[in-house]
């Protein structure tokens, strides 16, 4: 029922698209990914290869966001983390990066209700703090009037860096120590986790990464850990929910091992069944 629901929804806003239908009827609503994230990769090139200054990129993958910060909310999936703007980041032409921080006091001001309406929570990870003024105000207001949301958190990474969290974390576990609240020897995997960015949420089930590159980019790299990857060569700008779903059937064909064996699997040969 909810799969045709989400059918009817989808009609309804004039984007009827036989291949979506298609992905829908195959995606089995109780086993989606928990936690979903997405580096949001291509703007610059997609922008370039129609002889566009990058800017206009950016502005172009705001779309892309939209589309799948609405798509993930119906789905029902609780978790959607997103790279927007990372430590490195800040070594792009000035000019750039103002439009970057000018697009997210935007985005911010311009999808509030909606994120208010679709019952989801902002919640912004990374050193905030050292984002200009505009950009920590616009933060503030939005998870303020999110924060009693709960149908799906939206992390967005802004001056975000894997190393710079894991400095973090240490950092934060150290002052503990020294504060005497926490010893050496009770610091374990539980503890690290626990002081992430993310604390408190589940590690990703599923990284989609657009443009055609194969890496992480210093991208939650402790939650990576067992990670199902899903790399396409359609840019962020293009990406739309016809992908996501092509994405998430892609993962529920998999066979997550996290380390062990598949249910079945026989054991190597020479070892005693």
């Amino acid at each position: 029922m909810l799969l045709k629901n989400l059918v009817r929804i989808w009609q309804r806003g004039g984007n009827k698209n036989l291949e979506e239908e298609r992905l829908l009827a195959q995606l089995d609503l109780s086993r989606l990914p928990r936690h979903v994230a997405i580096i949001m990769d291509g703007n610059g090139r997609w922008a370039q290869r129609r002889g566009l200054p990058r800017t206009y990129g950016h502005r172009a993958g705001v779309e892309s966001l939209r589309d799948t910060v609405r798509t993930c909310a119906e789905l029902g999936i609780g978790y959607l983390t997103v790279y927007a703007f990372s430590t490195e980041n800040w070594k792009r032409p000035r000019d750039e990066v103002d439009v970057l921080m000018d697009l997210l006091v935007e985005y911010l001001h311009k999808e509030i209700d909606e994120l208010c309406a679709n019952d989801i929570r902002l919640h912004p990870i990374g050193r905030i703090e050292e984002l200009p003024l505009s950009a920590q105000e616009a933060l503030k207001m939005a998870t303020h009037r999110t924060r009693n949301n709960r149908r799906m958190t939206l992390n967005l990474a802004l001056n975000y860096g894997g190393r710079v969290e894991l400095v973090d974390a240490v950092r934060s576990i150290v002052k503990e120590a020294l504060a005497g609240r926490i010893t050496p020897d009770q610091v374990d995997e539980s503890t690290i986790s626990g002081h992430l960015y993310t604390a408190g949420q589940p590690d990703p089930d599923l990284l989609i990464r657009p443009s055609g590159d194969y890496r992480i980019s210093n991208f939650l790299l402790w939650q990576l850990s067992y990670t199902e990857f899903w790399m396409t060569s359609v840019m962020w700008p293009d990406f739309r929910r016809v992908h996501l779903l092509q994405a998430l059937v892609d993962f529920q064909r998999r066979e997550r091992r996290f380390g062990g064996l598949v249910r079945g699997e026989q054991k190597c040969s020479g070892t005693e069944s």
